[in-house]
């Protein structure tokens, strides 16, 4: 992703940032990882945590569990901080070219897509294997039960009828709201700027505003007083939709929405150029820490811990989980900032075909996933395998999707 100009002359691009204008090649680095993250929670789903998945009746090993546990928490607000950095350099050009009309196909095709090709797929996968209403063709399938055509069966097992989802699409979804409602700020705010006689674009810091650790404990205590106050409405994993179709877990909005606002604020003060090491590193260690207490001390803390209601255990998990959801965060930032100085031109081309990869890699999980039910093997064997195909497989499909120019152009 490009901030707009080139490379100074003479400046390292590795390490050209906000201030030079150039490639954020560490940021290109964090998101192919965090791709990898997602696809490896997606690989684990059916070996380890208890929750719905599109495959059942795996094999299960505690570990995986565990990993699916800690990993969870941070690897989406990050995804939102680095997509949210790079929103108002886009807003600022739009005096030059348009940005609703592509952000709209940027975010809307993939939405589309998904909704209409991949998540069919998926679904009417699970109706064939795990709901006895009998034998039934694709087409039937999808124009009668996914879109809802035909009647509602007897003892539907939803959970929705008609069978129409969006799944994993609610990350692309959120982004698109979010980015609509920094556009809606910005007009309204360069408005303001003009009638006061002020330049029409807010434009950003000369010399970067240095970020301390009070402010990030501040900032740390806003997600977790947020998470925990939510959840005393919202259970972890309750989903709803806003607007019929936005597609919402409520407990974790307040780990979403303050990253995204720290992401618009980290590129007009240039945050991220001056975050202090020892802060992103002592907040490393701090999750790092809570991550081996809570693999050592699994029975009593997850015996303590609530994931929703106002109690004791509620609350102390909103905390605990808020830890590794900064700590890891901050700690990716600081580690690839310091350590990462260039990327090649596979690597470049993996991470602007992150939405592709996202988009693309569920259904090649849950493939791989039915095909390893019959493998000799117990869990620990079957999640790195089909982790790993799936991330190869799926960053290859998103390079070869993206060669088209139709699809490159929303993807």
């Amino acid at each position: 992703m490009w901030t707009g100009r080139e490379v100074a002359p003479g400046a390292d691009p590795g390490v050209a940032g906000r201030s030079f204008g150039g490639r954020l090649h560490y940021l290109d680095s964090i998101r192919i990882a965090l791709s990898a993250l997602v696809i490896l929670h997606h690989a684990a789903q059916p070996y380890g945590p208890v929750d719905w998945w599109y495959v059942e009746g795996e094999p299960k090993a505690r570990w995986i569990e565990d990993f699916a546990v800690l990993n969870a928490p941070f690897k989406m607000s990050l995804f939102f901080l680095i997509a949210a950095y790079f929103l108002p350099a886009a807003v600022d050009r739009r005096h030059e070219r348009p940005y609703l009309g592509p952000r709209l196909r940027k975010l809307g095709g993939p939405i589309l897509i998904g909704f209409f090709l991949v998540i069919p797929v998926l679904m009417f996968a699970y109706y064939r294997a795990f709901r006895g209403y009998g034998p039934i063709g694709f087409g039937d399938y999808y124009a009668n039960v996914y879109l809802g055509a035909g009647e509602e069966p007897a003892g539907w097992s939803g959970p929705i009828w008609p069978d129409r989802q969006f799944g994993h699409l609610w990350f692309i979804q959120h982004l698109l709201v979010y980015s609509l409602l920094y556009l809606a700020w910005r007009a309204f705010a360069d408005r303001v700027r003009v009638r006061r006689g002020e330049e029409a674009l807010p434009g950003v810091r000369d010399v970067p505003e240095r970020v301390g650790g009070l402010a990030v404990l501040g900032f740390a205590a806003v997600v977790a007083v947020g998470t925990a106050l939510l959840r005393v409405r919202y259970a972890v994993d309750e989903w709803m939709p806003v607007a019929e179709i936005i597609q919402t877990e409520p407990a974790d909005l307040a780990q979403h929405v303050p990253f995204v606002v720290a992401g618009v604020l980290a590129y007009r003060r240039g945050w991220l150029e001056t975050l202090p090491a020892r802060v992103g590193y002592g907040w490393l260690a701090a999750a790092a820490a809570l991550s081996v207490g809570y693999v050592a001390f699994r029975s009593d803390l997850t015996g303590f811990f609530e994931l929703s209601g106002a109690n004791a255990g509620q609350f102390a998990w909103a905390g605990y989980e808020t830890v590794l959801c900064v700590g890891f965060a901050l700690g990716m930032l600081v580690l690839f900032r310091d350590h990462v100085r260039g990327t090649g031109r596979a690597q470049r081309a993996a991470a602007d075909a992150t939405f592709a990869i996202y988009l693309v890699h569920l259904p090649i999980v849950v493939g791989l996933q039915y095909l390893m039910r019959d493998a000799p093997f117990g869990a620990s064997g079957r999640f790195p395998l089909v982790a790993a195909a799936a991330f190869v497989l799926s960053v290859g499909a998103a390079l070869l999707l993206r060669r088209t120019p139709l699809v490159r152009a929303v993807l």
